[in-house]
């Protein structure tokens, strides 16, 4: 998922963080932030006047603040209520929207009158109507509504569209992914003979329903041709009506667009100790790596990155049938093996010819560099970001061979994602990382749901980001159960900055400083809005706004800013300052480092009216800012906030995400196309960035996957997800449960089976594995018709006779989400590890019976498989809440750990 670089104001929140989904878990505890006392601004008679009236007026915002955040304290309370429904909302909420049949007119006759979504609010006009954010397809539909039409974007609302969406009521003129399943050619092929079949019999069936072969050439614009079995064209609606009750056609759905969601991190995960590899590492044993081929779709390649350097390497796999797109002298070799570019789908997205800068495997973005060296990065030495994180930069699998897929421009296409994911498997990836992602959407509409599966079955294992909507549950990404989920974490690293006043009191923030003051000296300090410019607001001045400040009243001081943006340190620097205090007006609010340009401290909204409060009781302020790496004085991993929760909106019988990996803070290659912070004014090109999103935490485990792979060839893609999720832990580094962002305990929700630990994994002893068939009979269990399911299936497929329970899948989970007197579900063991004797230890959830049979099982031989059988009975005194507990199979030596979820049947639901 894009995580833009944590400098950006992205991952500030307006509103209570409620993890795990509030609307469901059975936690009502609140974390309130209270303020200090705040420092009492003198009234002395030592002042003037002027200095007088502007101590009165602060005394006078500091109670106001404090209003409002006890104000805030009170909706605090009010968030974690999850049955409460309050009309109110702002501007970037995401609502359904109830669209009456009096809206429905011309050619949107086939819409029915229901709730759709989910949309963003873009303008409240008063309390009773705001404006939405419609699709492109709804046309005229006025974008205006009332109140009462509107609904917070919620699971039971998700679940509601997507289970009422179809392929004939939401088409309109525009590109569209044309997926035919089963091959008309026989089996899986990639010779030029059987790709040539399958291209001209796209141009026979879209020519058929357009009257012409050769617009049907013009309009086809992807020919999947390799492992994919379909097409992506720019139809009209008729066309689209048309093409849709062909037989052939398993699935037609529009191109939208997915988004994009290092030096300690592997230490933290310990692969390493003290800088050093001990001969235990599971990167010794897995020998970094080597020759194991990582994917990865995202913006692009840096290929002149030390990250990327091939030196010492041995010859390129001759199972690599990939290459380099050499354009704007994009250069591979025997570490980058391959780079290439997939536009067709962006291009018809906005309907008009690319300009052919865009034709390149090149990352000017810096994502794509930065996801692809954490997965797959050489050791770097002395790598570091403005003079933070110093140290040996490196990717999960060091010496794997790392391959490139740019799919990602304005945004992520579905059309170039699915082109990406055939392209790759014909390549000969081993690990695909897709740190990129959408809302949830059912896997037959889904470019990386159909597009994983195809890997998955050609024996790929496919790593996702969760998502970075933090914050609500059910927003969790990507949750197809062929697909390795990951949530993203902290690490034990913090990267301090502190501000010392003249009067000696001392206030943590975080920055990454560009360099530092001079130790102990004080400098001048002074509140923005008292060296605002000429003609300037006040308002403007306290954010320290672009030519909001006077230069002679900054210069040689450090100066006080309201909000938190890298823009306003940039500011200061223009104006001569030589430091800067950035405070936060809402106590929520996330403080995260910044690449600011000058020695800078970001505090929290209490401090900093402490500090202001400092500045305003003396007749000369001073301050000076002092910065430094911490490692190891901080517990960890905590959930970020950011990080997108469950329950599973698709299928909340799956568990979603699945595993959480470091994903804050991180560091590692990025382009030097740009500025660490995106932003125009920002001229500064370096070779690392810091960056945090779960688009970070997924290429730590897909490096992971990558040793694993080294280390177990044999193992298909759901045995190295197994082995990853069932050797998690749940808890930090000091022994207590793995908290929220706000130190509440999360819950699998957050986090999946837990965080991950490489060195367990690749020994788990046992694994949940799965084959396609497995899969296919899911798809049956859900509910997909044959036409659906020929969308995964190579030939006709035959569900089982005896209907299947979704909760048998032999996922490394279990979670059910409406218990209803008692239920019974299977799973099977497959021993990877010495013969044994396993030993089932329940941990029940809070009003949950377990019962497991058998209580033992024993394993004689690699690759013998036992079965066993759970039974979860609701005590009468159990919640309507999701409760948590866990079944662990031992033998002494493994843990084999599979978390349990359960939730009661609402006595009032159908």
């Amino acid at each position: 998922m894009y995580a833009k670089p944590i400098h950006d104001d992205y991952f500030v929140h307006d509103g209570y963080p409620i993890k795990g989904g509030q609307l469901c878990l059975p936690h009502t505890s609140i974390h309130e932030k209270v303020f200090r006392d705040l420092y009492k601004a003198s009234k002395g008679s030592r002042f003037e006047c002027s200095s007088r009236n502007l101590v009165e007026q602060v005394q006078s915002v500091q109670e106001d603040v404090k209003k409002r955040l006890e104000k805030a304290n009170v909706k605090y309370k009010e968030a974690t209520d999850r049955y409460r429904r309050f009309k109110v909302f702002k501007v970037g909420d995401e609502v359904m929207v109830f669209i009456s049949k009096a809206r429905i007119v011309g050619r949107h006759h086939k819409l029915k009158q229901r709730k759709y979504g989910s949309f963003k609010i873009t303008k409240k006009i008063n309390n009773n109507a705001y404006a939405i954010d419609l699709l492109h397809w709804m046309g005229n539909i006025s974008k205006t509504f009332n109140v009462a039409d509107l609904y917070s974007y919620q699971l039971d609302c998700a679940l509601e569209y997507l289970k009422t969406s179809s392929r004939t009521n939401l088409f309109s003129s525009g590109s569209y992914v044309v997926y035919l399943g089963r091959n008309s050619h026989g089996s899986e092929s990639s010779s030029a003979l059987d790709i040539s079949k399958k291209t001209e019999s796209y141009h026979e069936l879209l020519g058929s329903c357009m009257k012409s072969k050769e617009k049907a050439k013009e309009a086809i614009f992807y020919s999947y041709s390799s492992y994919i079995n379909g097409f992506a064209a720019t139809l009209e609606d008729e066309e689209v009506d048309e093409i849709s009750k062909r037989p052939e056609v398993a699935s037609i759905f529009p191109n939208e667009e997915s988004e994009l969601h290092t030096t300690r991190s592997w230490e933290f995960l310990g692969l390493e100790r003290n800088g050093k590899i001990p001969p235990d590492s599971i990167w010794v044993k897995a020998r970094f790596g080597e020759d194991v081929i990582i994917g990865n779709l995202d913006t692009g390649v840096w290929p002149e990155s030390e990250s990327f350097s091939d030196e010492g390497m041995g010859p390129i796999p001759s199972k690599w049938k990939g290459y380099c797109d050499t354009n704007d002298r994009v250069k591979c070799n025997r570490k980058l093996i391959g780079a290439r570019y997939f536009n067709k789908g962006f291009q018809a997205s906005i309907g008009q010819p690319l300009d052919p800068s865009y034709n390149t495997a090149r990352d000017t973005d810096g994502h794509g560099t930065h996801t692809l060296a954490t997965a797959g990065g050489r050791f770097v030495s002395g790598a570091n970001f403005l003079g933070s994180a110093n140290g040996t930069a490196k990717g999960g699998s060091p010496n794997a061979r790392v391959a490139s897929y740019k799919v990602c421009w304005r945004g992520c296409n579905d059309a170039d994602v699915l082109a990406a994911f055939d392209a790759a498997i014909q390549d000969g990836v081993d690990i695909l990382s897709v740190s990129l992602g959408s809302r949830p959407r059912h896997y037959f509409g889904h470019g990386i749901s159909m597009g994983s599966f195809h890997a998955v079955k050609n024996g790929i294992l496919v790593v996702c980001s969760a998502g970075n909507s933090g914050g609500q549950g059910g927003r969790v990404s990507n949750v197809a159960p062929w697909i390795l989920t990951v949530a993203a974490s902290t690490i034990d690293r913090n990267f301090a900055s502190n501000v010392i006043l003249g009067n000696n009191r001392l206030f943590k923030g975080l920055s990454f400083n560009t360099n530092t003051l001079p130790a102990r000296k004080y400098y001048p300090l002074v509140y923005s809005v008292d060296a605002k410019a000429a003609n300037v607001s006040a308002l403007s001045a306290q954010s320290c706004s672009p030519e909001s400040l006077d230069p002679e009243k900054v210069k040689g001081k450090i100066v006080y800013c309201l909000h938190a943006s890298v823009e306003m340190s940039w500011v200061v620097a223009q104006a001569g300052g030589v430091g800067v205090i950035l405070a936060d007006q809402l106590p929520q609010a996330t403080i995260s480092p910044q690449a600011h340009f000058l020695p800078t401290a970001h505090v929290s909204a209490a401090d900093g009216l402490s500090i202001l409060a400092y500045i305003y009781s003396t007749r000369h302020p001073v301050a000076y800012i002092s910065g430094a790496t911490e490692v190891g004085a901080v517990a960890a991993p905590i959930m970020a906030s950011f990080s997108s929760s469950g329950p599973n909106a698709i299928n909340p019988e799956i568990l979603k995400p699945d595993i959480t990996a470091p994903g804050v803070d991180i560091l590692a290659a990025y382009t030097e196309a740009s500025g660490p912070t995106s932003q125009s004014f920002d001229k500064r090109h370096l070779p690392f960035n810091i960056i945090s999103g779960t688009s970070m935490s997924c290429p730590h485990v897909s490096g992971i996957a990558g040793l694993l792979k080294s280390l177990h060839p044999e193992w298909s893609p759901a045995a190295i997800k197994s082995a990853i999720m069932t050797t998690a832990t749940t808890t930090s580094n000091v022994r207590q449960p793995i908290a929220t962002d706000f130190l509440q305990e999360s819950n699998p929700f957050d986090y999946g089976s837990g965080h991950i630990r490489p060195s367990r994994a690749m020994d788990p002893g046992l694994v949940y594995d799965l084959t396609t068939k497995d899969y296919l009979n899911f798809l049956c269990s859900i509910g997909y018709n044959a036409t659906e399911m020929s969308a995964f299936a190579d030939k006709p497929y035959n569900c089982p006779s005896k209907n299947s329970s979704l909760l048998d899948l032999n996922y490394p989970s279990i979670t059910v989400p409406n218990l209803s007197g008692k239920v019974t579900l299977t799973r099977t063991l497959k021993n990877v590890g010495t013969p044994g004797l396993y030993t089932a230890h329940i941990n029940a959830p809070e009003g949950i019976t377990v019962k497991v049979e058998p209580m033992r099982l024993k394993f004689n031989k690699t690759n013998e498989e036992k079965s066993f059988k759970v039974t979860l009975r609701a005590e009468e005194n159990a919640s309507d809440f999701y409760a948590f507990g866990g079944l662990v199979w031992s033998d002494g030596v493994h843990n084999v750990r599979s978390p349990i979820v359960v939730k009661k049947k609402d006595a009032g639901s159908a």
